[in-house]
Protein backbone atom coordinates (compact mmCIF):
# COMPACT_ATOMS: atom_id res chain seq x y z
CA UNK A 1 0.00 0.00 0.00
CA UNK A 2 3.11 2.14 0.11
CA UNK A 3 4.15 3.75 3.21
CA UNK A 4 2.25 5.36 5.92
CA UNK A 5 2.99 8.47 8.45
CA UNK A 6 1.48 9.13 11.83
CA UNK A 7 -1.24 11.86 12.01
CA UNK A 8 0.85 12.77 15.09
CA UNK A 9 2.66 14.51 12.83
CA UNK A 10 0.46 17.52 12.34
CA UNK A 11 1.80 20.05 14.86
CA UNK A 12 2.45 23.41 15.21
CA UNK A 13 6.14 25.41 15.88
CA UNK A 14 7.64 23.86 12.69
CA UNK A 15 8.95 27.70 11.90
CA UNK A 16 10.05 30.81 14.23
CA UNK A 17 7.57 33.66 14.32
CA UNK A 18 10.94 35.72 12.36
CA UNK A 19 10.73 32.72 9.89
CA UNK A 20 7.39 32.83 9.33
CA UNK A 21 6.78 36.86 9.00
CA UNK A 22 9.39 36.26 6.31
CA UNK A 23 7.59 33.11 4.45
CA UNK A 24 4.72 35.14 4.94
CA UNK A 25 5.59 38.57 3.37
CA UNK A 26 3.78 40.80 0.54
CA UNK A 27 3.93 38.07 -2.56
CA UNK A 28 4.69 41.93 -4.84
CA UNK A 29 5.95 44.47 -3.05
CA UNK A 30 5.00 47.79 -3.45
CA UNK A 31 6.30 50.29 -6.56
CA UNK A 32 8.19 53.23 -5.32
CA UNK A 33 7.79 56.46 -6.82
CA UNK A 34 10.37 56.11 -9.13
CA UNK A 35 9.57 52.52 -10.21
CA UNK A 36 5.83 53.52 -10.93
CA UNK A 37 7.22 56.19 -13.47
CA UNK A 38 9.32 53.98 -15.25
CA UNK A 39 6.60 51.19 -15.27
CA UNK A 40 4.23 53.79 -16.26
CA UNK A 41 6.57 54.72 -19.17
CA UNK A 42 6.37 51.07 -20.58
CA UNK A 43 2.78 51.53 -21.52
CA UNK A 44 2.05 52.18 -25.53
CA UNK A 45 -1.14 53.89 -24.64
CA UNK A 46 -3.07 51.83 -27.31
CA UNK A 47 -6.30 53.17 -29.11
CA UNK A 48 -9.54 50.44 -28.06
CA UNK A 49 -6.53 48.26 -25.90
CA UNK A 50 -7.06 44.88 -25.67
CA UNK A 51 -6.15 45.03 -21.75
CA UNK A 52 -9.64 47.17 -21.29
CA UNK A 53 -11.66 44.02 -22.62
CA UNK A 54 -10.02 42.09 -20.75
CA UNK A 55 -10.10 43.73 -17.54
CA UNK A 56 -13.79 41.99 -16.14
CA UNK A 57 -14.74 45.29 -14.66
CA UNK A 58 -13.66 47.76 -17.86
CA UNK A 59 -11.14 49.55 -15.73
CA UNK A 60 -9.81 52.34 -18.56
CA UNK A 61 -6.33 50.57 -18.01
CA UNK A 62 -4.44 53.63 -20.44
CA UNK A 63 -6.03 56.61 -18.57
CA UNK A 64 -4.75 55.01 -15.35
CA UNK A 65 -1.21 54.40 -16.34
CA UNK A 66 -0.93 58.15 -18.31
CA UNK A 67 -2.24 59.68 -14.94
CA UNK A 68 0.49 57.76 -13.14
CA UNK A 69 3.02 58.81 -15.49
CA UNK A 70 1.86 62.29 -15.61
CA UNK A 71 2.11 62.65 -11.38
CA UNK A 72 -1.59 62.39 -10.29
CA UNK A 73 -1.64 58.99 -9.00
CA UNK A 74 -4.80 59.90 -6.55
CA UNK A 75 -6.76 61.28 -10.08
CA UNK A 76 -5.32 57.79 -11.96
CA UNK A 77 -7.06 55.77 -8.10
CA UNK A 78 -10.71 57.26 -8.86
CA UNK A 79 -10.44 56.55 -12.16
CA UNK A 80 -9.62 52.95 -11.08
CA UNK A 81 -12.55 52.90 -8.63
CA UNK A 82 -14.92 54.59 -10.64
CA UNK A 83 -14.91 51.08 -12.24
CA UNK A 84 -13.94 48.86 -9.66
CA UNK A 85 -14.42 50.23 -5.79
CA UNK A 86 -12.72 47.01 -4.50
CA UNK A 87 -9.42 48.07 -6.96
CA UNK A 88 -6.97 48.14 -4.38
CA UNK A 89 -7.38 44.19 -3.68
CA UNK A 90 -7.94 42.98 -6.95
CA UNK A 91 -4.38 44.57 -7.49
CA UNK A 92 -3.66 42.43 -4.72
CA UNK A 93 -5.40 38.75 -5.80
CA UNK A 94 -6.65 39.34 -9.77
CA UNK A 95 -4.35 36.71 -11.71
CA UNK A 96 -3.91 39.65 -14.23
CA UNK A 97 -1.43 36.85 -15.89
CA UNK A 98 -4.16 35.54 -17.74
CA UNK A 99 -6.31 39.10 -17.86
CA UNK A 100 -5.37 42.32 -18.71
CA UNK A 101 -1.56 41.13 -18.73
CA UNK A 102 -1.53 38.46 -20.77
CA UNK A 103 -3.20 40.85 -24.21
CA UNK A 104 -1.05 43.31 -23.42
CA UNK A 105 1.00 44.73 -26.30
CA UNK A 106 3.86 44.75 -24.66
CA UNK A 107 3.80 40.83 -24.00
CA UNK A 108 2.62 40.13 -26.99
CA UNK A 109 5.91 41.80 -28.55
CA UNK A 110 8.70 41.08 -26.30
CA UNK A 111 7.21 38.64 -23.60
CA UNK A 112 7.13 41.26 -20.34
CA UNK A 113 3.67 43.31 -20.41
CA UNK A 114 3.56 46.59 -18.34
CA UNK A 115 3.15 45.88 -14.89
CA UNK A 116 -0.81 46.66 -14.63
CA UNK A 117 -1.29 45.39 -11.73
CA UNK A 118 1.47 46.47 -9.47
CA UNK A 119 0.97 50.34 -11.07
CA UNK A 120 -3.02 49.91 -10.20
CA UNK A 121 -2.15 48.95 -6.21
CA UNK A 122 0.54 51.94 -6.25
CA UNK A 123 -2.29 54.61 -7.26
CA UNK A 124 -5.02 52.80 -5.16
CA UNK A 125 -2.89 52.22 -2.04
CA UNK A 126 -1.66 56.37 -2.59
CA UNK A 127 -5.27 57.65 -2.60
CA UNK A 128 -6.47 55.32 0.50
CA UNK A 129 -3.33 56.23 2.61
CA UNK A 130 -4.37 59.61 2.56
CA UNK A 131 -8.01 58.71 4.08
CA UNK A 132 -10.15 60.14 1.39
CA UNK A 133 -13.08 58.86 -0.19
CA UNK A 134 -13.23 60.20 -4.03
CA UNK A 135 -17.36 59.58 -4.26
CA UNK A 136 -20.14 61.32 -2.60
CA UNK A 137 -23.49 60.15 -2.20
CA UNK A 138 -26.65 61.82 -3.99
CA UNK A 139 -29.52 63.08 -2.79
CA UNK A 140 -31.15 60.78 -1.02
CA UNK A 141 -33.80 58.51 -2.93
CA UNK A 142 -35.93 57.34 -0.05
CA UNK A 143 -35.40 53.56 -1.15
CA UNK A 144 -33.71 50.96 0.84
CA UNK A 145 -32.41 47.74 -0.63
CA UNK A 146 -31.23 44.99 1.55
CA UNK A 147 -28.10 42.43 0.69
CA UNK A 148 -27.06 39.24 2.06
CA UNK A 149 -23.17 38.44 2.15
CA UNK A 150 -20.31 41.22 2.68
CA UNK A 151 -18.22 39.71 -0.25
CA UNK A 152 -16.84 41.16 -2.73
CA UNK A 153 -19.95 41.41 -5.28
CA UNK A 154 -22.30 42.09 -1.89
CA UNK A 155 -19.96 45.43 -0.97
CA UNK A 156 -19.56 46.58 -4.74
CA UNK A 157 -23.24 46.30 -5.58
CA UNK A 158 -23.93 48.45 -1.80
CA UNK A 159 -21.09 50.84 -2.45
CA UNK A 160 -22.75 51.67 -6.10
CA UNK A 161 -26.20 52.05 -4.22
CA UNK A 162 -25.28 54.37 -1.33
CA UNK A 163 -23.50 56.61 -4.31
CA UNK A 164 -26.99 57.13 -6.21
CA UNK A 165 -29.11 58.22 -2.90
CA UNK A 166 -30.35 54.69 -1.71
CA UNK A 167 -29.90 53.31 2.18
CA UNK A 168 -28.14 49.81 2.14
CA UNK A 169 -28.43 47.17 4.67
CA UNK A 170 -26.07 44.38 4.11
CA UNK A 171 -26.73 41.08 6.15
CA UNK A 172 -23.16 39.12 7.09
CA UNK A 173 -23.25 35.35 8.39
CA UNK A 174 -19.52 35.83 9.54
CA UNK A 175 -18.44 38.29 12.71
CA UNK A 176 -16.29 40.06 9.87
CA UNK A 177 -17.00 41.28 6.78
CA UNK A 178 -15.17 41.08 3.10
CA UNK A 179 -15.83 37.35 2.14
CA UNK A 180 -13.46 35.84 0.29
CA UNK A 181 -11.17 38.47 0.33
CA UNK A 182 -10.76 38.49 4.57
CA UNK A 183 -11.15 34.23 4.44
CA UNK A 184 -10.34 32.84 1.17
CA UNK A 185 -6.70 33.92 -0.45
CA UNK A 186 -3.66 33.04 0.28
CA UNK A 187 -2.32 35.87 3.50
CA UNK A 188 0.69 36.57 1.42
CA UNK A 189 -1.51 38.48 -1.05
CA UNK A 190 -3.03 40.26 1.64
CA UNK A 191 -0.83 41.33 4.16
CA UNK A 192 -1.85 44.00 7.07
CA UNK A 193 -4.97 43.51 7.22
CA UNK A 194 -5.79 45.36 3.93
CA UNK A 195 -9.20 43.51 3.41
CA UNK A 196 -11.18 44.85 6.74
CA UNK A 197 -8.89 48.35 5.85
CA UNK A 198 -10.28 48.54 2.34
CA UNK A 199 -13.75 47.36 4.16
CA UNK A 200 -13.81 50.38 6.42
CA UNK A 201 -12.90 52.81 3.57
CA UNK A 202 -15.56 51.97 1.39
CA UNK A 203 -18.12 51.92 4.19
CA UNK A 204 -16.43 55.73 4.54
CA UNK A 205 -18.58 56.66 1.68
CA UNK A 206 -21.71 56.62 4.42
CA UNK A 207 -25.64 54.92 3.65
CA UNK A 208 -23.81 51.34 4.63
CA UNK A 209 -25.28 48.98 7.66
CA UNK A 210 -23.83 45.76 7.99
CA UNK A 211 -25.60 43.50 10.79
CA UNK A 212 -23.11 40.36 11.49
CA UNK A 213 -24.33 37.09 12.55
CA UNK A 214 -27.05 36.98 9.86
CA UNK A 215 -27.92 33.87 8.73
CA UNK A 216 -30.07 33.56 5.29
CA UNK A 217 -32.74 30.23 7.34
CA UNK A 218 -31.89 31.14 10.77
CA UNK A 219 -32.20 34.90 11.02
CA UNK A 220 -33.41 36.54 7.59
CA UNK A 221 -35.78 35.18 5.22
CA UNK A 222 -36.61 35.91 1.75
CA UNK A 223 -40.19 37.04 2.44
CA UNK A 224 -38.81 39.13 5.41
CA UNK A 225 -36.46 40.88 3.14
CA UNK A 226 -38.92 41.20 0.54
CA UNK A 227 -41.27 43.19 3.14
CA UNK A 228 -38.72 45.63 4.33
CA UNK A 229 -37.09 46.74 1.43
CA UNK A 230 -37.74 47.93 -1.97
CA UNK A 231 -34.93 45.58 -3.97
CA UNK A 232 -33.09 42.70 -2.71
CA UNK A 233 -29.68 41.56 -3.58
CA UNK A 234 -28.10 38.25 -3.00
CA UNK A 235 -24.37 38.08 -2.66
CA UNK A 236 -23.56 35.10 -0.47
CA UNK A 237 -20.96 33.33 -2.03
CA UNK A 238 -20.27 29.48 -1.80
CA UNK A 239 -20.28 28.47 1.70
CA UNK A 240 -20.37 24.35 0.65
CA UNK A 241 -17.14 22.07 0.00
CA UNK A 242 -17.60 19.57 -2.62
CA UNK A 243 -16.84 16.38 -1.42
CA UNK A 244 -14.15 13.85 -2.81
CA UNK A 245 -17.08 11.14 -3.21
CA UNK A 246 -14.11 8.65 -2.08
CA UNK A 247 -13.74 5.95 0.35
CA UNK A 248 -12.47 7.71 3.89
CA UNK A 249 -12.57 11.39 3.29
CA UNK A 250 -14.81 11.74 6.64
CA UNK A 251 -11.64 10.89 8.60
CA UNK A 252 -10.09 13.85 10.71
CA UNK A 253 -6.70 14.42 9.29
CA UNK A 254 -9.06 14.83 5.80
CA UNK A 255 -9.37 18.74 5.85
CA UNK A 256 -11.66 21.30 3.75
CA UNK A 257 -8.79 24.00 2.02
CA UNK A 258 -11.30 26.84 2.69
CA UNK A 259 -11.29 26.68 6.39
CA UNK A 260 -7.61 26.27 6.63
CA UNK A 261 -6.94 29.15 4.62
CA UNK A 262 -9.32 30.83 7.18
CA UNK A 263 -7.64 29.84 9.98
CA UNK A 264 -4.18 31.06 8.41
CA UNK A 265 -5.98 34.35 7.74
CA UNK A 266 -7.42 34.79 11.22
CA UNK A 267 -4.10 33.58 13.09
CA UNK A 268 -2.96 35.79 15.47
CA UNK A 269 0.14 33.59 15.51
CA UNK A 270 1.40 31.42 12.73
CA UNK A 271 3.65 29.62 14.84
CA UNK A 272 0.62 28.26 17.12
CA UNK A 273 -1.14 26.64 14.11
CA UNK A 274 -0.60 22.85 13.26
CA UNK A 275 0.46 21.70 9.96
CA UNK A 276 1.67 18.03 9.10
CA UNK A 277 5.04 17.12 8.11
CA UNK A 278 3.52 15.28 5.23
CA UNK A 279 0.82 16.99 3.27
CA UNK A 280 -1.12 16.14 0.43
CA UNK A 281 -3.70 18.73 -1.68
CA UNK A 282 -6.34 17.57 -3.98
CA UNK A 283 -7.48 19.91 -6.60
CA UNK A 284 -6.54 22.00 -9.11
CA UNK A 285 -7.70 25.81 -8.53
CA UNK A 286 -6.53 29.16 -6.75
CA UNK A 287 -7.57 27.66 -3.45
CA UNK A 288 -5.71 24.24 -4.26
CA UNK A 289 -2.62 26.50 -4.72
CA UNK A 290 -2.59 28.39 -1.55
CA UNK A 291 -2.96 25.88 0.48
CA UNK A 292 -0.19 24.02 -0.66
CA UNK A 293 1.96 26.69 -0.79
CA UNK A 294 1.09 27.87 2.64
CA UNK A 295 1.25 24.15 3.87
CA UNK A 296 4.72 24.76 2.76
CA UNK A 297 5.77 28.12 4.30
CA UNK A 298 4.37 27.09 7.49
CA UNK A 299 6.97 24.23 7.56
CA UNK A 300 5.56 21.33 6.27
CA UNK A 301 8.77 18.90 4.92
CA UNK A 302 6.73 17.51 1.81
CA UNK A 303 3.77 18.86 0.31
CA UNK A 304 2.01 17.45 -2.69
CA UNK A 305 -0.89 18.92 -4.99
CA UNK A 306 -2.48 16.15 -7.16
CA UNK A 307 -5.35 17.01 -9.94
CA UNK A 308 -6.85 14.83 -11.86
CA UNK A 309 -6.36 16.46 -16.00
CA UNK A 310 -3.11 17.70 -17.22
CA UNK A 311 -1.51 20.68 -16.47
CA UNK A 312 -3.02 23.13 -19.39
CA UNK A 313 -6.49 21.78 -17.40
CA UNK A 314 -5.99 23.34 -14.38
CA UNK A 315 -7.68 26.83 -13.62
CA UNK A 316 -4.96 28.03 -11.48
CA UNK A 317 -2.65 30.05 -13.52
CA UNK A 318 0.54 29.14 -14.93
CA UNK A 319 1.97 31.72 -12.87
CA UNK A 320 0.42 30.14 -9.33
CA UNK A 321 1.68 26.47 -10.40
CA UNK A 322 5.03 27.76 -10.79
CA UNK A 323 4.57 30.11 -7.49
CA UNK A 324 3.95 26.31 -5.92
CA UNK A 325 6.77 24.04 -7.12
CA UNK A 326 9.24 27.24 -6.29
CA UNK A 327 8.44 26.75 -2.89
CA UNK A 328 9.16 23.46 -3.12
CA UNK A 329 5.15 22.02 -3.85
CA UNK A 330 5.20 19.03 -5.86
CA UNK A 331 2.42 19.01 -8.51
CA UNK A 332 0.95 15.54 -9.97
CA UNK A 333 -0.58 15.99 -12.92
CA UNK A 334 -3.15 13.18 -14.53
CA UNK A 335 -4.03 11.62 -10.66
CA UNK A 336 -7.69 11.14 -8.88
CA UNK A 337 -8.15 9.91 -5.25
CA UNK A 338 -9.47 6.36 -4.75
CA UNK A 339 -9.55 6.16 -1.09
CA UNK A 340 -8.29 7.79 2.05
CA UNK A 341 -6.38 5.13 4.12
CA UNK A 342 -5.85 4.83 7.48
CA UNK A 343 -3.85 2.13 9.48
CA UNK A 344 -3.86 3.13 13.60
CA UNK A 345 -2.44 6.11 13.78
CA UNK A 346 -1.49 6.08 10.01
CA UNK A 347 -2.83 7.98 6.68
CA UNK A 348 -1.92 7.60 3.75
CA UNK A 349 -3.94 8.38 0.19
CA UNK A 350 -4.55 6.10 -2.85
CA UNK A 351 -4.65 7.44 -6.49
CA UNK A 352 -5.10 6.09 -9.69
CA UNK A 353 -3.91 7.66 -13.02
CA UNK A 354 -5.63 9.18 -15.85
CA UNK A 355 -6.12 9.60 -19.10
CA UNK A 356 -8.22 11.80 -21.33
CA UNK A 357 -9.40 9.43 -24.14
CA UNK A 358 -11.89 11.78 -26.38
CA UNK A 359 -12.84 14.44 -24.23
CA UNK A 360 -13.52 12.03 -21.69
CA UNK A 361 -11.31 11.41 -18.26
CA UNK A 362 -10.96 7.71 -17.15
CA UNK A 363 -8.43 5.46 -15.00
CA UNK A 364 -5.62 3.74 -16.66
CA UNK A 365 -5.81 1.13 -14.18
CA UNK A 366 -2.25 2.06 -12.57
CA UNK A 367 -2.11 3.42 -8.80
CA UNK A 368 -0.08 4.79 -6.62
CA UNK A 369 -0.31 5.55 -3.27
CA UNK A 370 1.46 9.09 -1.34
CA UNK A 371 1.82 8.92 2.66
CA UNK A 372 0.35 11.47 4.40
CA UNK A 373 -0.54 13.14 8.04
CA UNK A 374 -2.82 15.83 6.64
CA UNK A 375 -4.85 16.10 3.58
CA UNK A 376 -7.09 18.98 2.39
CA UNK A 377 -9.76 19.18 -0.24
CA UNK A 378 -9.75 21.79 -2.54
CA UNK A 379 -11.95 20.61 -5.06
CA UNK A 380 -14.73 23.48 -5.79
CA UNK A 381 -17.18 25.25 -3.41
CA UNK A 382 -21.27 24.52 -3.96
CA UNK A 383 -24.18 26.96 -2.76
CA UNK A 384 -26.12 26.59 0.20
CA UNK A 385 -28.58 28.24 1.97
CA UNK A 386 -30.65 29.91 -0.66
CA UNK A 387 -34.06 30.51 -0.55
CA UNK A 388 -36.42 27.77 -2.60
CA UNK A 389 -38.09 30.61 -3.97
CA UNK A 390 -35.01 31.34 -6.06
CA UNK A 391 -34.32 28.98 -9.15
CA UNK A 392 -31.04 27.00 -9.76
CA UNK A 393 -29.06 26.29 -12.66
CA UNK A 394 -25.82 24.35 -12.28
CA UNK A 395 -26.02 24.52 -8.47
CA UNK A 396 -26.20 28.50 -8.35
CA UNK A 397 -29.07 31.31 -8.73
CA UNK A 398 -30.61 31.57 -11.89
CA UNK A 399 -29.96 35.32 -13.07
CA UNK A 400 -29.81 37.14 -16.15
CA UNK A 401 -27.38 39.47 -18.22
CA UNK A 402 -28.13 41.85 -15.74
CA UNK A 403 -28.61 40.03 -12.67
CA UNK A 404 -32.31 39.46 -12.01
CA UNK A 405 -33.21 36.54 -10.71
CA UNK A 406 -36.89 34.87 -11.32
CA UNK A 407 -38.56 36.18 -8.35
CA UNK A 408 -39.26 40.29 -8.69
CA UNK A 409 -37.07 43.02 -7.78
CA UNK A 410 -34.72 40.10 -6.62
CA UNK A 411 -31.17 40.07 -7.78
CA UNK A 412 -27.79 38.26 -7.22
CA UNK A 413 -24.01 37.93 -8.24
CA UNK A 414 -20.87 36.72 -7.60
CA UNK A 415 -19.95 32.97 -7.00
CA UNK A 416 -23.47 32.25 -6.00
CA UNK A 417 -25.03 33.11 -9.42
CA UNK A 418 -24.84 31.85 -12.48
CA UNK A 419 -21.78 33.31 -14.80
CA UNK A 420 -19.21 33.91 -12.01
CA UNK A 421 -15.68 32.49 -12.07
CA UNK A 422 -14.88 32.35 -8.57
CA UNK A 423 -12.50 35.43 -9.30
CA UNK A 424 -12.93 38.81 -6.97
CA UNK A 425 -12.96 41.22 -9.66
CA UNK A 426 -15.80 39.64 -11.83
CA UNK A 427 -18.00 39.22 -8.70
CA UNK A 428 -16.68 43.12 -8.18
CA UNK A 429 -18.36 43.60 -11.85
CA UNK A 430 -21.55 41.22 -11.03
CA UNK A 431 -22.44 42.96 -8.46
CA UNK A 432 -21.84 46.91 -9.59
CA UNK A 433 -23.58 45.92 -12.78
CA UNK A 434 -26.61 45.09 -10.62
CA UNK A 435 -26.52 47.89 -8.88
CA UNK A 436 -26.69 49.99 -11.99
CA UNK A 437 -30.20 48.07 -12.66
CA UNK A 438 -31.24 48.03 -9.18
CA UNK A 439 -31.32 51.90 -9.43
CA UNK A 440 -33.07 52.20 -12.65
CA UNK A 441 -35.49 49.79 -11.31
CA UNK A 442 -36.55 51.76 -8.37
CA UNK A 443 -36.47 55.20 -9.79
CA UNK A 444 -38.23 53.85 -13.40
Amino acid sequence: MGNSVSTTGIVSGRKDKQALAESFKDLHAPLSDHEALVASDRCYFCHDAPCVTACPTSIDIPLFIRQIGTGTPEASAKTIFEQNILGGMCARVCPTETLCEQVCVREVAEGKPVEIGRLQRYATDRLMAAGTHPFERAAPTGKTVGIVGAGPAGLACAHKLAVLGHDVTIYEARKKGGGLNEFGIAAYKSVDDFAQKELDWLLSVGGITIEYGKTVGADISLASLQAEYDAVFFGMGLAGVNALGCEGEELEAVINAVDFISDIRQAADLSQLAVGRHVVVIGGGMTAVDVAVQSKLLGAQDVALVYRRDKDSMSASVFEQDLATSKGVRIIYNAQPVRVLSEGSALSVEFAYTETKGGKLTKTGETFCLAADQVFKAIGQSLTGAPEALSLQGGKIMVDENGRTTVPKVWAGGDCATGGDDLTVTAVAEGRDAAIDIHTTLLG
